[in-house]
């Protein structure tokens, strides 16, 4: 009876310690893939408790979240033969864990080796001004580069992102000199602009007086105004040329009259002589 009891016990606690060894618990954020005396089962293990058959089934975790990998400063020659440095960095994830755990045997270091190859080819096929300015195209162009092989692992490249542009210190200081350049020729151009157009609007004005006489009366006062605003003991009266002109043409209207009055007044003179 007591062998009996000691063999029970002894089963239980051998039992026991059988679903000990084949438990195994998937957290969230991993899947697990089973291999069966070395075959890998179709179907991945969702997150939770599972069990695995003791010294048959070996199961390996594959992370699922998405993994943020930085690409080392690659050094490339452009297309217009301009020596750079690039660094990139590299968003993806893996959807299959079958093809990650079986068609590659460390998948982040095959996408870090082929994101640093994609990032020196897309440099010798691009220009200086398309890394400066137009890097939404280099970034998909890139992301398509990588994710072409990436996807027969079971990997998904979510986005890729060219991070720094370093140029050489000889290429900055002619940049910048450019760049000084070009803001003095637009300086110059909006300065000649603002003089261009404050003559039209002197002309106007000086139009809009000459037909108004009054119009540089009031402005005029308008000046003495301004200058008694100061609160000088000294008001400086400006004289206008155009009363100067009024003037002028005045004498020269009086001169005229007085010229035709003598001239019919010799006619007769002229006339008496002749007989």
């Amino acid at each position: 009876m007591e062998g009996t009891v000691v063999a029970v016990v002894f089963a239980i606690v051998f039992l026991l310690l059988v679903l000990k060894s084949g438990t195994r618990v998937v957290n969230q954020v991993e899947r697990g893939v089973v291999f069966r005396r070395g075959k890998a089962l179709p179907t991945h293990r969702q997150p939770g408790i599972t069990f695995l058959i003791p010294f048959a089934d070996r199961m390996r975790k594959v992370n699922v979240q998405i993994v943020t990998m930085p690409v080392p400063t690659q050094e490339g020659i452009t297309k217009d033969n301009v020596s750079v440095k690039v660094d990139a960095v590299v968003y993806f994830r893996v959807i299959d864990p079958l093809r990650a755990a079986i068609e590659v045997q460390d998948y982040v270091f095959a996408v870090g080796q082929v994101a640093q190859s994609s990032l020196r080819s897309i440099i010798g096929k691009s220009d200086l001004d398309d890394l400066l300015s137009d890097r939404e195209r280099l970034h998909e162009g890139l992301a398509l580069m990588i994710d072409s092989p990436a996807t027969g692992w079971g990997v998904h490249i979510d986005r890729v992102e060219i991070k720094d542009v370093q140029l050489p210190e000889s290429l900055k200081r002619s940049m910048s000199r450019q760049a000084e350049a070009e803001r003095e020729r637009r300086a110059r151009v909006i300065t000649a602009d603002g003089e261009f157009q404050a003559a039209q609007q002197l002309a106007n004005a000086s139009r809009i007086m000459s037909d108004t006489p009054e119009a540089m009366q009031l402005r005029l006062l308008q000046t003495v105004v301004e200058v008694a605003a100061e609160k000088n003991s000294t008001l400086v009266m400006p004289f206008p040329v155009e009363l100067l002109r009024y003037f002028d043409k005045a004498a020269q209207q009086i001169g005229s009259d007085l010229n035709a009055r003598k001239v019919p007044a010799q006619q007769p003179q002229e006339n008496a002589e002749q007989p």
